[in-house]
């Protein structure tokens, strides 16, 4: 049988045989869960560790530029000339078309490549070249060479032209026109008829000119592993916007929240309501308008200016039309369920006025969120910059492609047939289990910060509570620092723990989801009924563990932060608790749960609309720092203002659970009468339809 809590958390006997108030949360414990402790420390050695081989190996501009002939990043500024060559071109036509055809072993990874200022096109009268970065007996430096637009084929011996007209370098026509498609330069397969007549005339090889020659390219632009690393680019050249829309904006939102709250609690329920509807709708419409259904704003793979007939689609408009419809199905569930709960606000109204209370008594909950949100933000800092380095970890390498093929080397003066393939990153199956480990780790990072905010949040309305909401100076000036002390000296292995089993549970609902997906583009899903329907019920049930466990772990906090028990006995107390007292507060903390949840989703909308109106601007849309797709910034500041509102909006969460978990155990332990509530708190309780809905459920 759990013993009351009162003589625990309440008044005991001093030595001087008078009673103390709340001065067992200071004393009469013990550290807890310390191997748990242990082994998040020794976690977060191995993260570091993890992260210097992130930081050693990995190039971010990898995400975004191509490599050329000799292995270098286009646009390095470490690389000789390179840093403002920024896009990749394919010197050698017939080449390209090999790796488009279906029975070739050439790949277009061993095509010659290299890196250029902007995508060369055809000349209306003559036949253009691209020729190698000029070297050996070409007295050329490199500003020179981008100033002569590549081309220094009147410098070439009678031999060097010879290997040319064979497509050999160390010249090659341009015959294509090209345009910038993501930093590459996509051949278009509508040759020049006069370049193409002059360089028959010169005498040159036949040069295939079919569609072949544009597709191959284009499916290589549109690889996955391709539309990936973009992905990651567009966050890392995004940061202004995280810091902004997914930092700033969202500390300041959920701040005048909680001041609405503390001020115009009736009222809030009703606003967060409507304009979660309003914002939902603006985002969705956001999307509309980026995947081209409504105006003319639809992304463009295409950078800089190129002829308007010219029409290529990327994956990322795919994408974002998928998220459209996705955001559409959410709208209309959840302008749905928002009328559905209308006439359940007034219970939340009564709820939230307690925490509102709370938060009136103890105004330093309101700023002490500030702490972690500090300390998470300096996190993110780091754990985005070692994420950019491990997604663009590997080692360049020359490609083994056995091919007989040959160009001229001005270094040796003569043609080679040795070192002619291609260059690629290449990737160890240890970086995969490098980033899936760091994911991991900023998952139960974040779990674990939002875990310690929450425990000092309720140990400091617990402490409020059980003082029955007087100010003495036996409750601690400052109970939020009082409870950090506590959680800080006894508590961060039970925390740990805690966190530890969300960041699992949600794994391996992440890696079945992942194998789902699998299965289903692969077809084997199962077909018949019961086989659909054991699949769809694991995913639910997995829904709901992981849900129990959140809610669990909630619980579990505030008996940690009152009883000082470890993380399993304070979980078995809380869902003691809980289950002895559905019915008194299954129905109003359900649907105060359900409005912080939208209050939270409003905070993180308004980041993710505040996100669409900055990656508008000319600067996330020309060459330079173009943002391929506003999809994964935008999902980002999303996350990162939820993120930064459950920090905040757990001073109303945790106020209210304590509270109520609090005056459950307090009525229990004195025959259905609490003994310890403070005065605002029984104001409050004391009207007869608040005090019938907490207590005795629906009728």
């Amino acid at each position: 049988m759990r013993g009351p809590l009162g003589a625990v958390i309440g008044r005991y006997p001093s030595s001087d045989g008078s009673e103390q108030m709340g001065s067992i949360i200071r004393h009469n414990r013990k550290c807890r869960d310390l191997v748990f402790l242990v082994i998040f420390i020794a976690f977060w050695v191995a993260m570091i560790v993890n992260s210097s081989f992130g930081f050693n190996q990995g190039n971010p501009l990898r995400l975004t530029y191509g490599l050329d002939y000799k292995g270098n990043v286009c646009g390095d500024k470490h690389a000789k000339g390179l840093r403002q060559l920024e896009l990749k071109y394919w010197l050698n036509p017939n080449q390209v078309y090999l790796s488009g055809l279906k029975d070739n072993q050439f790949k277009l990874a061993n095509a010659r490549s290299i890196c250029l200022l902007d995508c060369p096109t055809p000349s209306e009268d003559s036949l253009s070249w691209v020729c190698d970065y000029p070297e050996g007996d070409i007295r050329l430096s490199m500003d020179d060479w981008i100033d002569r637009n590549y081309d220094y084929y009147e410098f070439l011996t009678p031999e060097m032209r010879n290997t040319s007209l064979q497509l050999q370098g160390p010249c090659y026509p341009v015959i294509f026109p090209s345009v910038n498609v993501y930093w590459s330069c996509q051949f278009i397969a509508r040759p020049s008829n006069v370049s193409l007549r002059h360089w028959q005339q010169m005498g040159g090889v036949n040069i295939n000119e079919d569609i072949i020659i544009d597709k191959s390219i284009h499916r290589s632009i549109n690889s996955r592993s391709s539309v990936l690393k973009r992905y990651m680019a567009d966050i890392g050249k995004a940061w202004p916007v995280l810091i902004v829309c997914g930092g700033i904006l969202p500390l300041f939102l959920s701040v005048i929240w909680l001041l609405l709250i503390r001020h115009f609690v009736a009222a809030m329920p009703w606003i967060t309501v409507g304009l979660f509807n309003i914002l939902i709708i603006a985002v969705t419409m956001f999307y509309y308008l980026k995947a081209g259904w409504i105006g003319n704003d639809a992304i463009s793979p295409i950078i800089g200016e190129h002829d308007p007939y010219i029409r290529i689609s990327g994956r990322e408009l795919t994408h974002l039309r998928a998220a459209a419809v996705f955001m559409t199905f959410i709208t209309v569930v959840a302008v749905l369920t928002s009328i559905a709960i209308v006439r359940r606000i007034l219970m939340a109204t009564s709820v939230l006025k307690v925490a509102a209370k709370v938060i009136g008594e103890a105004q330093a909950l309101i700023i002490f969120p500030v702490i972690p949100y500090t300390i998470l933000a300096i996190f993110y800092m780091f754990w985005f910059s070692a994420a950019f380095h491990l997604f663009s970890s590997g080692q360049v390498v020359q490609n083994d492609c056995n091919l007989n093929c040959c160009v001229y080397d001005l270094l040796s003066k003569r043609v080679n047939c040795d070192r002619c393939c291609g260059y690629s990153i290449h990737y160890t199956p240890h970086i995969g289990v490098a980033i899936l480990f760091h994911l991991f780790g900023g998952y139960w990072a974040t779990q674990f910060f939002i875990a310690c905010s929450s425990t000092v949040i309720a140990g400091s309305v617990a402490s409020y509570y059980w003082a029955r909401g007087e100010t003495s100076p036996e409750i601690p000036f400052l109970p939020v620092f009082s409870s950090m002390k506590r959680l800080v000296r006894y508590n961060l292995g039970s925390v740990a723990l805690g966190s530890l089993i969300v960041s699992f549970v949600e794994s391996i609902r992440f890696m079945l989801e992942s194998i789902r997906r699998r299965l289903k583009v692969a077809g084997t899903t199962p077909d018949n009924w019961f086989g659909k329907a054991v699949y769809h019920t694991s995913r639910f049930s997995l829904r709901c563990i992981e849900w129990t466990i959140k809610s669990a772990n909630r619980n579990a906090y505030i008996m940690i932060a009152i009883t000082g028990k470890s993380f399993c006995k304070a979980s078995a107390i809380a869902t003691d608790l809980i289950i002895s007292n559905i019915l008194r507060i299954g129905r109003v903390n359900v649907i105060g749960d359900v409005i912080l949840f939208l209050g939270k989703l409003c905070v993180s909308l308004s980041t993710a609309l505040f996100a669409f109106l900055m990656l508008d601007t000319h600067r996330y849309r020309s060459a330079h720092n173009k943002i391929t797709s506003p999809l994964f910034p935008v999902l980002v500041c999303w996350g990162l203002g939820y993120v930064v509102a459950t920090l905040f909006f757990a001073v109303v969460e945790m106020s209210i659970d304590t509270i109520i978990l609090s005056f459950c155990q307090d009525s229990e332990e004195h025959q259905g009468t609490a003994q310890y509530a403070p005065p605002l708190l029984i104001e409050t309780l004391n009207d007869q339809n608040e005090m019938q809905r907490l207590t005795q459920g629906p009728q």
